[in-house]
């Protein structure tokens, strides 16, 4: 039993303190100095070392994971949109705040549903511009703890590509924020080639973010869509993009989807069974090939069925770490994450590794 923080260690100073009183006791003074004096001068090294690192910072120290999955409201944004609930008092101070509690290095920002499209083009684009020039004056004014994912404003194809252009050309962002549908379009649809082209040519990350779809909105009463709708957007819009071919005519666009892939990990198997067999032209390397090639991050859906479901249909190496905060608290994902009993080499790849390859500037 260890008492008062004992432990084997201070039992063994113990015992070589007897040893030094007994050979006291039977050697001269002058020897029992020397040995002394030699004794004391080699502990002094650890000592110092010790000494050193409890100055360390221990939040610098410990910080790691990157958080692909986290939002940002401007104050402008918020302003305008009117918005209320969960995300009106954010601030990146309150988000480096929570980031330190949890381990976390970088968060790469993005605009959480409803974005920034209401119907008006001009509104739309104003309100993209708004965002990515406070999401990129944050990444300055915080050197290494964020990113961007730059708003676009879908469906409005000319004001998609100037934001696009502007984002990665002058405010250098890290990738496009893009949602599962817009109105009754998913991803796939034949008017959002324009952007995909030149995502294509910029060898873009895509992040895709979930909402709820024009025609699945309050199906029956008491729902929202969001507790469940959201997900099943995910396996809709990927459909769309293998359907329509996007994914074979922009293989460059690196994609991740969020919520650990929402439905799509349970119904890949299916979708495979029922795709056209005869159609290499809009999926090069089968459907479960294409699927497997997207990256899915783990935003509130680290409980043991979906990772589970998850780690079956994609290697680690395609797995990020994302947190959907403030939407959720950091713990909805982290603590399931540590309970799941992932290896060390694993938990080290989704919370950082995976994401350093796909973000090289955040190498440490």
């Amino acid at each position: 039993m260890k008492h008062h923080g004992w432990g084997s260690g201070d039992a063994a100073v113990d015992r070589d303190q007897q040893k030094g009183a007994s050979f006291a006791s039977g050697a001269s003074r002058r020897a029992f100095l020397k040995a002394l004096a030699a004794a004391g001068a080699g502990a002094m090294v650890p000592a110092s070392g010790l000494i050193a690192q409890s100055n360390r910072p221990a939040a610098r120290a410990n910080r790691r994971r990157i958080d692909v999955h986290h939002h940002m409201q401007p104050p402008e944004y918020v302003s305008r949109r009117r918005q209320q609930g969960t995300n009106r008092n954010w601030t990146p101070a309150r988000s480096m705040e929570d980031m330190d509690k949890h381990d976390t290095a970088t968060a790469i920002a993005s605009i959480t549903t409803p974005g920034v499209w209401f119907g008006d083009a001009q509104e739309a684009r104003s309100l993209a511009r708004i965002c990515n020039e406070y999401g990129a004056q944050m990444v300055r004014d915080h050197p290494g703890r964020f990113g961007l994912f730059a708003a676009v404003p879908l469906p409005d194809p000319e004001g998609t590509l100037r934001e696009i252009e502007y984002a990665y050309d002058v405010l250098k962002a890290d990738g496009v924020g893009l949602f599962t549908s817009y109105g009754d379009k998913w991803l796939g649809d034949p008017a959002f080639v324009p952007a995909f082209q030149e995502l294509h040519r910029r060898k873009a990350v895509v992040f895709v973010h979930v909402t709820v779809p024009t025609c699945c909105q309050n199906l029956f009463p008491g729902s929202s869509g969001f507790r469940a709708e959201v997900d099943f957007d995910t396996t809709r819009t990927v459909e769309s993009l293998l359907v329509n071919g996007t994914l074979a005519k922009f293989p460059d666009i690196r994609f991740i989807f969020v919520h650990s892939g929402g439905t799509l990990p349970v119904m890949a198997g299916r979708m495979n069974d029922r795709f056209p067999k005869d159609r290499p032209d809009i999926a090069p390397s089968g459907v479960l090939g294409e699927l497997k090639k997207f990256y899915y991050e783990v935003a509130h859906a680290t409980y043991a069925m979906p990772l589970a479901a998850l780690l079956k249909f994609v290697p680690v190496s395609q797995i990020l770490f994302g947190t959907d905060y403030p939407v959720e608290p950091f713990e909805t994902t982290t603590v399931p994450l540590a309970e799941f009993g992932l290896p060390a080499r694993d938990l080290q790849a989704i919370d950082r590794g995976n994401a350093e390859r796909l973000f090289p500037r955040l190498k440490a």
